[in-house]
């Protein structure tokens, strides 16, 4: 599976694994949260009746899925499903339709039934979620993806009133307090900057460091970031893979440039690969100008650019500037302080002194303009249940 996925979307093979684990892990789960839905019992304040509250399963359910995490995007969103117990229609994206029949392929050896989960390939994706958004039996819209495409969806949905679950683009603040310790906060930034090579919401775009350790960070951060072996992503010694498409490599080009221009330095990397392949270097950029379009875009590719800052007000103003609140990272030894300051960011999720926040067994989602709703944990199957409400007299 892991070969599959890197053979479709170029990560380097260790990151697929890593992947695939991830992606059994909401198989584990979601088996044991199927027996979960809560349920209520309790008295009417009047006294006169019975208050009943259960959950049923919602319906048919649309899942669109990314390229980046082709296995466990899929796998988010289905097993929920199943555990509240909703037929599914899962369209993937057209960069890595592969992994996702072989995710089928397996849920049948599994002994999933026939017409439980389906598995539909397009390179019409517009038309063909518009058609099935448009049918009355479809009851729920789980949709993983960039913003835009998902303020689309959400009025192609308002036709039917179908219940919307939204992960979108994000913004990720990396901030780095003066008391942090400089190695937690270096490989903190490695995983939350090059995880999937920079191609994950949840990456890392913004690097704010506290003005009395920022030489240090940066110096120490760019070491490691040039130290990553390029390469095909089933090459063995591969550490960072191409990017998925040249449009995607020309998107980093212009950030980067544009940054560069308005006065960035830059500390590592800074261009293509040469030869052929989707590749862009590691790279670094200090004193990035706060008008870069850099700071506003989702990068989505091996960019860091480090921002210094003086306080904590200013580092709060700095991470919430922006229309997006998936998740932020702190680093710090204060715990007062960056539980305080995590209480101020206007994002769904907080990585405090570690680069990863996604686990099968906690609520991942955004705030703003990054989404509606909750994947993983018990809110996830929530997502997939309506509430009924029943009144009984004895």
């Amino acid at each position: 599976m892991a070969q599959l996925i890197t053979v479709e979307n170029g990560k380097a093979l260790p990151d697929a694994r890593s992947e695939v684990a991830y992606a059994a892990e909401f198989f584990r789960w979601y088996a044991e949260e199927a027996v979960r839905a809560p349920g209520e019992f309790g008295s009417a304040p009047s006294g006169a009746n019975q208050i009943i509250v259960s959950h049923e399963p919602i319906g048919i359910a649309v899942l669109v899925t990314p390229w980046n995490f082709p296995a466990a995007m899929a796998t988010r969103k289905i097993a929920p499903a199943l555990a509240a117990g909703c037929t599914c229609i899962l369209k993937p994206a057209a960069e890595t339709p592969l992994t996702a029949l072989a995710i089928g392929e397996l849920m049948r050896q599994a002994g999933v039934p026939a017409g439980v989960v389906n598995i539909v390939s397009t390179k019409k994706a517009g038309p063909l979620v518009s058609a099935m958004l448009h049918d009355k039996r479809v009851r729920k819209l789980s949709f993983t993806g960039s913003t835009g495409v998902g303020r689309i969806l959400l009025r192609e949905a308002a036709d039917q009133v179908v219940s919307c679950s939204m992960e979108l683009g994000g913004n990720a603040p990396f901030i780095v307090f003066d008391d942090a310790d400089l190695e937690t906060a270096v490989a903190g930034a490695m995983v939350a900057k090059m995880r999937n090579g920079g191609e994950a919401c949840t990456a890392a775009n913004r690097f704010y460091v506290q003005k009395g350790i920022s030489a240090d960070f940066i110096r120490r951060f760019a070491e490691e970031m040039a130290a990553l072996n390029v390469g095909p992503g089933l090459a063995p010694d591969t550490q960072l893979g191409p990017l998925i498409t040249d449009a995607a490599v020309a998107k980093v080009e212009r950030l980067v440039d544009d940054a560069i221009a308005k006065g960035a330095r830059l500390v590592t990397g800074g261009s293509r690969l040469s030869g052929e392949g989707f590749y862009y270097l590691p790279t670094v950029l200090a004193n990035v100008s706060p008008d870069a379009e850099i700071l506003r875009e989702e990068i989505f590719g091996p960019v860091a650019p480090v921002i210094v800052f003086d306080t904590e007000d200013e580092v709060v103003d700095l991470a919430n500037d922006t229309e997006y609140g998936l998740v932020s990272y702190i680093f710090s030894r204060d715990l007062k302080r960056v539980l305080a300051v995590a209480g101020r960011l206007e994002s769904g999720m907080v990585g405090i002194n570690r680069g990863v926040v996604s686990d099968a067994a906690a609520p991942f989602g955004g705030m703003k303009q990054s989404g509606l709703g909750r994947e993983g944990s018990h809110h996830g199957m929530l997502e997939y249940l309506e509430t009924k409400y029943i009144a009984v007299t004895w």
